[in-house]
């Protein structure tokens, strides 16, 4: 028996990403939390390559004298995330990732993959939860035929929360 061809989803404009500045609990952030006032929707200022986010995981050897072969184990590993954005300094209302994500600035970054990104988050939408304090916000060169973008790197500080669910209720 074959096994049904399974959906894939496109990643044009399925994929939503706040900056939360408060979440009481990593693993279960809330709507209230999520749509505070105090958040920020970058889904819009991000470029189409503008979240790159990496994992890396580093190979403990294990030799062994009376083998040929040298034997692995999983070791720790790194969560990297640098993002790309679009900046109006003549539009503050235009201007919100800049203006919002200073370098030192804590929070977290909320990132919801597959759904149509107009869609408002809700109760039970599989997210990541990330960490951050971010870096210095670095303008990027200007391009002939281009827009005027920063990329920031975003330091990790606390453990990833991978594929949690939102929850209804307060912060």
């Amino acid at each position: 028996m074959t096994q049904p061809m399974p959906t894939a989803v496109t990643t044009n404009g399925t994929v939503a990403v706040r900056f939360v500045t408060a979440i009481a609990n990593t693993a279960a952030p809330t709507l209230t939390e999520i749509n505070a006032v105090s958040s920020i929707d970058l889904s819009c200022y991000l470029t189409g390559d503008g979240y790159a986010a990496e994992t890396s995981e580093n190979t403990v050897e294990d030799p062994r004298l009376c083998s040929k072969q040298i034997f692995e184990a999983r070791g720790d590993f790194t969560d990297t995330l640098e993002l790309t954005y679009v900046f109006n300094p003549t539009s503050p209302t235009d201007d919100a990732a800049r203006i919002g994500l200073p370098a030192g600035t804590a929070g977290y970054l909320v990132t919801r993959w597959a759904v149509d990104s107009e869609d408002a988050f809700a109760a039970d939408d599989i997210v990541d939860v990330i960490p951050v304090e971010m870096g210095i916000q670095r303008k990027q060169a200007p391009t002939r035929n281009g827009v005027h973008r920063i990329v920031q790197k975003a330091f990790i500080t606390g453990p990833v929360r991978r594929d949690v669910e939102v929850v209804t209720g307060g912060a």
